[in-house]
């Protein structure tokens, strides 16, 4: 590809992924936070669902209950901690947390796929946790919301084990398609279960929902699978480092946050830790974002 072009397509896909964080804060101020990430997702899902019904799942009898778990954690679980941790975190705070699923990717991925890693990719893992404790302020109090975006994280981790393990037996856009609407699904089912579900209508709050649901899921995956697909998937997947510094980019711009000087260095740290995790990796040893 291109250098140029591939440059501009990682910069696209992992600024969508950054500025969903403030935007889906922004999004909080009119509708409550399950019912605004399942409207996002099922929306998102029901698209891709019509863009990619002709397509084939080349998969076994079971691969609807397979979907519909990856759906849980991918979406359902990432997305549900993401958008309950910004009542009380940062944007900034919550995309670093979130993206620390790499460093967790090697843990989940050595306990239970029995991958071996090289040295300095643990130690990318070691100085990555450093980073998590320095983002945290050196100390051990922990908000519900930090919680929750180490839940999104450790959620991601498990979902990116999940595709590695049963990816092969699906056509990748079906199973992103179905993955969304599913998970999507569930988000709704339980913003009627553990919430007062509400939604402020006005130009403001459909046009976030639509940014979201379009920019931010189908444009990004897309965009996303394109790179891993025409280019080195371990390399391209080291640029996730930069989706949390657009998260932090955008909180500043449209949210006014400050993030206190301790956050920048953690984050510095995982961001680190990500590369070295990522960097060179071996095809057969690839993880699937």
């Amino acid at each position: 590809m291109n250098p140029i072009v591939y440059t501009l397509l990682v910069i696209l896909a992992t600024s969508l992924m950054g500025s969903s964080f403030a935007i889906g804060k922004m999004g909080l101020a009119y509708i409550s936070p399950f019912l605004l990430v399942g409207l996002r997702f099922t929306i998102a899902g029901l698209i891709m669902a019509l863009w990619v019904k002709n397509k084939k799942l080349h998969s076994p009898k079971d691969s609807w209950i397979k979907i519909f778990i990856i759906g849980l954690f991918q979406t359902t679980g990432v997305m549900g901690c993401i958008f309950l941790s910004l009542r009380t975190i940062t944007a900034g705070e919550s995309s670093i947390l979130t993206f620390i699923n790499p460093l967790l990717v090697v843990i989940l991925g050595t306990i239970f796929l029995q991958i071996k890693y090289r040295l300095y990719q643990w130690v990318g893992v070691l100085i990555g946790c450093l980073g998590v404790i320095v983002t945290f302020g050196f100390h051990l109090q922990l908000q519900t919301g930090t919680l929750l975006g180490l839940g999104a994280g450790l959620s991601w981790a498990i979902a990116t084990i999940l595709v590695k393990k049963w990816g092969p037996h699906f056509n990748i856009w079906v199973l992103t398609a179905y993955q969304m609407l599913f998970g999507g699904l569930v988000l709704l089912l339980l913003s009627i279960i553990l919430e007062s579900p509400k939604m402020i209508i006005n130009i403001e709050s459909i046009s976030i929902v639509l940014y979201l649901a379009i920019m931010g899921s189908i444009v990004q995956f897309a965009t996303w699978y394109y790179l891993l697909n025409k280019g080195d998937p371990g390399k391209t997947s080291a640029f996730l480092f930069l989706a949390p510094f657009f998260g932090v980019l955008f909180g500043w711009l449209l949210l006014d946050e400050i993030v206190q000087w301790y956050v920048y260095l953690g984050g510095l740290l995982i961001f680190i830790g990500i590369f070295l995790v990522n960097w060179n990796f071996s095809k057969e040893k690839m993880n699937s974002f």
